[in-house]
């Protein structure tokens, strides 16, 4: 099992930690990133990705190593400490990226077979607000199943987090890895994308996007084939 994962801060915090533990219960090969250190550019608007192609992005090489490390995982680990209610900065400068790669545009098909997880802890609320940002992304990247997990530490340390609450923890990910286990190999995605997908279909027929639509028609999509078929 492949497993990467893209941290929303530099530093090694309560989120660090419960993205590190559900890892290591996985017990795959684990290719981490840390966000602004590993990429901090901000997109430019310029919609080269969308309307010629993403390779024309100007951090298009700066982002290829964690694109790549993207597309070879099994499991996706998205993990933010909550900011003002939100994913850090450094995260939302990362998904803003690979906007082209929503279903909406150019979706990567092997993520219809993958799995993700959004983690997020603060010291009092916002997990859910701030795992949403996230799984955003990962539903219109057409990822097939994506856990969300937010953890109120109560604390701004990890060294400083109760007792009671890491052992909380260390049930939650027990459970959680229990489960990315038991669908890995065997991911599907939701009705609800295979409906979104059929709805982009459509629009994709009509070809708004000349890019996007000889992206569908060259995959077959807007014919017969699915990205989540074999």
């Amino acid at each position: 099992m492949n497993i990467t994962i893209v941290h929303g801060q530099s530093h090694k915090g309560s989120t660090y930690h419960i993205a590190k533990i559900l890892s290591e219960k996985l017990k795959g090969e684990v290719t981490e990133f840390f966000l602004p250190r590993d990429f901090r550019s901000f997109c430019v608007g310029c919609t080269n990705c969308f309307e010629k192609s993403e390779t024309l992005c100007p951090h298009y090489e700066s982002l290829k190593p964690i694109t790549e490390a993207l597309d070879n995982a099994d499991v996706i680990i998205l993990a933010s400490p909550v900011y003002v209610f939100h994913a850090t900065g450094a995260m939302k400068v990362f998904l803003d990226h690979y906007g082209y790669r929503w279903l909406v545009h150019r979706p990567e098909e092997k993520m219809f077979h993958k799995q993700a997880v959004c983690i997020s802890t603060a010291a009092g609320g916002g997990m859910r607000s701030t795992n949403k940002d996230m799984a955003d992304s990962t539903f219109f990247w057409g990822i097939g199943k994506t856990y969300k997990y937010g953890e109120a530490v109560k604390e701004v340390s990890w060294n400083r987090v109760d007792d009671k609450i890491k052992h909380h923890i260390e049930k939650k990910t027990s459970s959680l890895a229990r489960k990315i286990r038991k669908n890995y190999g065997n991911v599907r995605p939701s009705l609800k994308t295979k409906v979104f997908f059929g709805v982009m279909r459509h629009v994709q027929k009509n070809g708004w996007n000349e890019a996007d639509a000889d992206y569908w028609r060259e995959k077959g999509w807007t014919g017969k084939k699915r990205p989540w078929k074999k």
